[in-house]
């Protein structure tokens, strides 16, 4: 059986992304590894099994082109309502609190946010398959 361990993005400043991933999820630094060409943080934090690789390549300044193939990243918390109201205060833009149903059920709970290079990350209420 296989273990996912890492997703990767990339970014292209890596103490502005820092900030962001920490105040926004509380996630830090596990691992950084520098290259010649380029730099690799992995992230995590006691809830997660599996860590974020932000990778930096040095020299890059324009912003990626994230293509249409890339989804988003979702996280899990426990009060939707707070943490939608937290990133607010932090200046991170959530966007509204939605109520997903399916077969007149509740499935989810979520916002979106970007985060400073223009991923999409989901916040999810902790309910559901998502316990």
């Amino acid at each position: 059986m296989a273990k996912l361990v890492h997703t990767m993005i990339r970014a292209t400043d890596e103490a502005r992304s820092l900030k962001f991933y920490t105040q926004a999820f509380g996630l830090q630094v596990a691992d950084r590894l520098d290259f010649e060409g380029f730099t690799l943080v992995y992230l995590s934090n006691d809830e997660n099994t599996i860590e974020l690789e932000l990778t930096i390549n040095k020299g890059q300044t324009e912003p990626y082109d994230l293509g249409n193939g890339f989804g988003h990243i979702a996280f899990v918390v426990e009060d939707l309502d707070a943490e939608h109201a937290r990133f607010e205060a932090a200046g991170f833009s959530p966007r509204k609190v939605v109520d997903f149903n399916h077969d007149g059920e509740p499935l989810a709970r979520f916002f979106f946010v970007q985060d400073p290079d223009g991923y999409e990350i989901e916040v999810m209420q902790r309910l559901g398959r998502y316990q």
